[in-house]
């Protein structure tokens, strides 16, 4: 094989300023092809070891600078990341699948913003004080790095949730070990590759590549990393919380969504219907946020139905890298079959499958043919006890049912383990603000979906994660605050 791993991208670890080879490597497929295309350290406590290391050696000199020194060299990291956006782009795409437009515009772009959002929000944020006169005492608080920040991204936006965990635990003053999914790890390599040059000293960000249950799971039982930020799913995350329970770690857990959409019947579906397609099959439905429970009032059911399935089969399904295409290919050949399997499901419960999966047939390129593609697929009449309306499906598959009354839909909305978002479509202001409120949901869109002010907390309820993130949040997370008492 090693002529053939010639022609292969081979990926190295990234510790203290340098790329450093591994001993044993993984095989990471390109999905649209099916073929493998890269080689991905299978990194284990060594390599961890060494980058944990490293980021406790950097920590005093890097959380010692001020806040304005950080902010200058995020500032510089983001123009090298934009300035590079096209490559970027181009292998975020051929690396997880997404199409090109949706790097290009939303992953890399989000990316860039990443750094610059935190490079400007670290310099805003003020500490507290209170004064006793009676006692003689004046009270204040102050805030620190925490040391070394453990950051766990997933594969479905590779780059860009893990630069929103990067930027901010940087952004404070502490140092970092992130492992990105072994199943995308090109664009982190890309990005370790512009750190010196933004000026990010050696051994502040390092990364380690390799699989959750070996490098993830030393990142997590390491006694000198206190923090664990993790962004994948929940079986993974209660692991999490069980491995750093004896060392006490503080966590940020980001996990997934079974996220309802409810359309009333005065919903405008002029902008419901395209932005519910987004909500739904947007970055082949692989979003934590992605809308796979439609709850479409009685009146305008049937209506709904028919427009939202002639809209859906319009979709092009195809070779990611043809700006043309909407839906790029599924992250494995494994996450596929999951996928699939959950449209059997359905099919067998008596569900009805209007378009998609195993209803029209899929034509792709010749050099596509043995990629991991789907079609979207809408599913109707599904139980809400079925497992496709109770577990996440991440993948472009999404279950239309009626309902009939307010009272209702709220409790059916809030009937599975999960709480991320939901999104509510009607054009009374009351009946959205009641419905809001009562969902149990950290995230609630109303006419809309994915707008997001990265000032504002983000995060789950119930199943769906621990903590919050947000120029606040994220602070309050990778800091460590201290009340200090003066009597004068």
């Amino acid at each position: 094989t090693m002529a053939h791993s010639k022609t292969l991208l081979v990926l190295e670890n990234f510790i203290a300023g340098k790329f450093v080879p591994c001993s044993s490597y993984l095989d990471s497929y390109n999905p649209s092809t099916g073929e493998v295309y890269c080689r991905v350290p299978d990194s284990g406590k060594e390599e961890v070891e060494a980058a944990v290391k490293a980021a406790k050696a950097a920590f005093p000199v890097w959380s010692s600078k001020s806040p304005l020194e950080r902010s200058q060299i995020l500032n510089k990291l983001a123009d090298l990341i934009e300035h590079d956006l096209e490559a970027f782009a181009q292998a975020e795409s051929k690396d997880q699948g997404k199409t090109i437009t949706f790097a290009r515009t939303v992953d890399i772009p989000r990316a860039v913003y990443n750094f610059r959002f935190f490079a400007s929000s670290i310099l805003h944020h003020t500490t507290e004080c209170t004064e006793m006169a009676t006692m003689g005492c004046v009270h204040y608080t102050s805030r620190a790095p925490v040391g070394v920040a453990g950051l766990i991204s997933p594969w479905n936006l590779p780059l860009y949730l893990l630069t929103w965990k990067i930027a901010p635990a940087i952004a404070c003053g502490n140092t970092v070990v992130a492992k990105p999914s072994e199943m995308t790890s090109v664009t982190a390599w890309m990005m370790c590759k512009l750190l010196e040059k933004a000026g990010v000293p050696q051994g502040v960000v390092n990364v380690v590549f390799g699989r959750g249950a070996k490098a993830g799971e030393a990142l997590v039982c390491h006694p000198d990393v206190p923090l664990i930020s993790f962004t994948g799913s929940t079986l993974t995350a209660q692991r999490i919380t069980e491995r750093s329970a004896p060392h006490c770690k503080r966590l940020s857990l980001e996990l997934g969504g079974k996220n309802p959409a409810i359309i009333f019947d005065d919903a405008d579906l002029t902008q419901c219907i395209p932005t519910t397609l987004r909500s739904s099959f947007a970055n082949q439905g692989e979003i934590c946020l992605c809308t796979s429970r439609i709850f479409v009032q009685r009146g305008i059911y049937s209506e709904f139905l028919k427009r939202f399935v002639a809209e859906a089969k319009k979709w092009k399904v195809g070779n990611p890298s043809d700006p043309t295409v909407d839906v790029g290919a599924l992250i494995s050949k494994e996450h596929l079959e999951k996928v699939r399997s959950y449209v059997k499901k359905a099919q067998a419960e008596g569900a009805r499958v209007l378009c998609g999966e195993g209803v029209d047939s899929l034509a792709l390129p010749p050099d596509n043919q043995k990629g991991y593609f789907m079609l979207p697929t809408v599913i109707a009449e599904v139980k809400d006890e079925s497992c496709c309306m109770q577990e996440e499906i991440f993948g472009p598959v999404t279950c239309v049912v009626a309902f009939d009354t307010e009272e209702e839909v709220i409790e059916r909305a809030n009937s599975v383990k999960y709480g991320l978002a939901a999104t509510v479509w009607s054009s009374n202001v009351g009946c959205v603000h009641r419905v809001a409120q009562r969902l149990q949901s950290g995230l609630v869109w109303t006419n809309c979906w994915l707008v997001r002010d990265l000032n504002l907390p983000f995060g789950g309820m119930k199943a769906s994660g621990i903590g919050r993130e947000g120029a606040k949040d994220s602070y309050e997370f990778f800091t460590e605050v201290k009340t200090i008492t003066i009597k004068h």
